[in-house]
């Protein structure tokens, strides 16, 4: 499909067609970040004026909201030059009208109107040319710039540069583990590129959501399409959901933990908040039991239960509700007699083993043996053969 915006009329990408500002035009990048405007056709009341502020996306889908105050007709996908203090830049509208309101204020709800930057006007084919010339010198600015890093020995990965569309001011956007001193970094810089520098530090989920990769879902990463609340993810979120601490499992592309944890946290935490306290100890004239797991989709707890009788613990499945009714007899002074007394036993708990049929006869990973091995037999056959036939002529020779 043809750039909508740019007038080239080919398609977006790095094959030598369009723009290659990979997606950063009207045509959005595949579509996977554009914003569904549902309000687009309800008209506004006559006593009420357009939303003066729009939101516009630049490279890797940064957003940022200006203020259309020269009353231009503004709608989605419109590419637009707008003030950069000092220097001008080129973005992509990607929210307009009454859906940039409330974009507004669920993102930046402390947004100062009179301190915005402003559009200036609509992008001229000039403007386009000059930002595509800007985009093309980032991968070859990035490169130079991990050298000069590299030479003065600085602890800091370059994962990202942006130009400004007018080309007078580089942004590099860099991870680190501590504090860099990049002051003699910034003046190489400015010297190699003559440019002015801006040095911006961000985290291993938002070095992930720039850069794009394919997670272990086989799809492209969250963080890089429609995910942009990248908040914080714990260990507790995986033990809530009775997952292994396995950092191999549960560490993303970016070696955090992936955001996807923060998905159900909601579900379960509701869920659990109708089984008993996983700390509360069972107690029984038989021994006591010590919880083990959960099972939030059965509604089944299992607990160790320390027989005084027997000298190998049992491992025995509760329902909450039986689980509740223990601890309120412990709460009462009661004593059950045992904890098995109230075992779960459902087809559900027992473990039932899972018989594979062999319908057609090729899933068998030893199908090939027989075969391999009688072309084994046959190829040492052949070879002793050639060895005593060998050996005879020799024979023969030396009898000569």
């Amino acid at each position: 499909m043809g750039c909508t915006n740019c007038g080239s009329g080919s398609g977006c990408g790095t094959d030598g067609k369009g723009c290659e500002v990979g997606g950063a035009c009207g045509t959005g990048r595949n579509g996977e970040n554009d914003v569904f405007d549902w309000l687009a056709n309800m008209q506004l009341p006559s006593t009420k004026s357009q939303f003066d502020i729009v939101e516009i996306r630049f490279k890797n889908n940064r957003k940022s909201f200006y203020r259309n105050l020269k009353g231009i007709n503004l709608v989605a996908g419109d590419t637009v030059v707008v003030d950069a203090h000092p220097g001008h830049d080129v973005g992509v509208i990607s929210v307009a009208g009454e859906l940039a309101r409330i974009q507004l204020k669920r993102k930046e709800p402390n947004f100062k109107a009179h301190d915005a930057k402003q559009v200036l006007r609509h992008a001229t084919q000039q403007d386009i040319d000059q930002w595509v010339e800007s985009y093309k010198k980032e991968h070859v600015t990035m490169m130079r710039s991990r050298e000069l890093a590299r030479d003065l020995n600085l602890e800091m990965k370059i994962s990202d540069v942006e130009y400004q569309a007018d080309g007078s001011k580089a942004t590099f956007y860099y991870t680190a583990n501590g504090r860099v001193d990049f002051r003699q970094l910034i003046k190489d810089l400015a010297t190699e590129f003559k440019v002015r520098i801006e040095m911006r530090q961000i985290g291993a989920r938002q070095e992930a959501a720039r850069l794009g990769g394919i997670s272990s879902s086989g799809r492209v990463l969250c963080s890089s399409t429609w995910l942009k609340d990248l908040r914080t993810v714990s260990t507790t979120a995986a033990r809530y959901q009775q997952l292994s601490l396995n950092p191999e499992k549960l560490a993303g592309q970016c070696g955090k933990l992936k955001c996807c944890l923060n998905f159900e946290l909601d579900s379960y935490i509701e869920a659990l908040k109708d089984f008993p306290s996983t700390k509360i100890k069972l107690k029984t004239k038989k021994g006591t039991g010590i919880h083990i797991k959960t099972d939030v989709f059965k509604q089944i707890m299992w607990y160790l239960l320390q027989s005084n009788e027997e000298k190998q613990p049992v491992l025995v499945a509760l329902s909450s509700d039986k689980a509740k009714e223990i601890i309120k007899m412990n709460k009462d002074g009661k004593l059950p007699e045992d904890l098995r007394d109230f075992e779960v036993i459902t087809a559900e708990v027992e473990e039932t083993e899972v018989k594979l049929h062999n319908v057609v006869g090729q899933d068998d990973l030893t199908r090939f043996d027989s075969n391999f091995k009688s072309k084994r037999r046959n190829k040492k056959r052949k070879k002793g053969r050639s060895n005593s036939r060998k050996n005879n002529k020799n024979q023969q020779k030396r009898n000569n």
